[in-house]
């Protein structure tokens, strides 16, 4: 008897053994159990970091995490990029994809594949540039400017943010489609090139609308047409490119969310529910509507298509219009 019972604790001892082995791990906190970054490869001020902190904002109500906007500018964008492209995909590190994400492939040498590379998650918002002229170009609407360029090559000049930026890309283009020629006048940022065109020096401008609305507003520059199918409305009497008689033309200025390539599924899943949810929060439209922009969302699959489309565009671009990074 005394035997068996010593028996039956050594079985109970091995089976209370077994369990504390083969116990299986805590299982981690569903994601996000952390703050979210969103690297902006710009500096602060600008439309991109505009964006990045208004969607944050309602992401992290909808993650119950913070999300926190991170600035890292350089190289046209492309410091911030590789920074956030290089991170774990874990969901925890993305990256605010602007239009000019699909330019700097054909003008840079990159250190990160801008396709392969990356997980596409959202885009984010849609808009247009505006294209605009000092008031005392001799030019009404957006034929009369066209015939002005081809009548006299490179008399007329257009400023940009600078070589290499998506306006100066934008306006490139369009002096392609409509077989016209202005004069290139490369500035340090948005702001000189607003300055020169409203005081003359040079002629053309293609802005976006939260840096050239107010001027067109008070007078210091016409706008003949925006760069989308649909009219802005704070603008409603101005007409697209297709209704100026171009509509071969078109530029959308866009951003959105990506990731390092190889993130789970089901992050991406909960990220992009979330900014979607977040781009139909109360608000949002009207944060939106102050720089020019409306929602946009979608799938991962249809940013990512956006993204293959932009960038083979552009490439084909600058290769036949010559267009370097000095």
């Amino acid at each position: 008897m005394k035997k068996h019972r010593h028996a039956s604790r050594r079985t109970l001892l091995a089976a209370a053994l077994c369990t504390v082995i083969y116990a299986p791990a805590r299982a981690e906190a569903p994601y996000p159990n952390r703050p979210i970054k969103i690297v902006v490869a710009f500096a602060p001020g600008g439309g991109s970091d505009f964006i990045a902190r208004l969607l944050a904002q309602k992401m992290g109500e909808r993650l119950g995490q913070p999300v926190i906007v991170e600035n890292r500018p350089g190289a046209g964008g492309n410091v911030g990029a590789s920074m956030a492209l290089k991170a774990p995909p874990d969901g925890y590190t993305l990256l605010l994809a602007a239009a000019s994400y699909t330019v700097n492939p054909a003008l840079y040498k990159l250190s990160f594949d801008p396709l392969k590379d990356i997980t596409p998650i959202a885009q984010l918002a849609r808009g247009p540039f505006l294209i605009a002229v000092n008031p005392q170009v001799p030019a009404k609407n957006l034929q009369e400017l066209v015939t002005l360029a081809r009548q006299a090559p490179n008399r007329l000049s257009y400023a940009s943010a600078g070589t290499g930026s998506i306006v100066q890309i934008a306006t490139e283009y369009f002096l392609d489609v409509t077989g016209s020629e202005m004069l290139h006048v490369p500035y340090k940022g948005t702001s000189p090139a607003l300055t020169d065109t409203i005081a003359g020096q040079t002629q053309v401008v293609f802005g976006t609308v939260a840096s050239t609305l107010p001027f067109a507003k008070s007078g210091q520059l016409r706008v003949l047409a925006v760069t989308t199918p649909g009219r802005l409305p704070a603008l409603p009497d101005v007409p697209t490119t297709a209704e100026a008689g171009f509509p071969g033309y078109t530029v959308t200025n866009w951003h959105g969310i990506v990731g390092p390539k190889g993130m789970p599924q089901d992050v991406v899943a909960r990220l992009n529910k979330a900014i979607n949810e977040s781009l139909q929060a109360p608000g949002m439209d009207k944060g939106m509507a102050s720089d020019g922009l409306a929602a946009a969302g979608g799938t991962p699959a249809a940013f990512g298509t956006l993204l293959e489309q932009e960038m083979a565009r552009w490439q084909a671009l600058v290769r036949k219009r010559g267009i370097k990074v000095e």
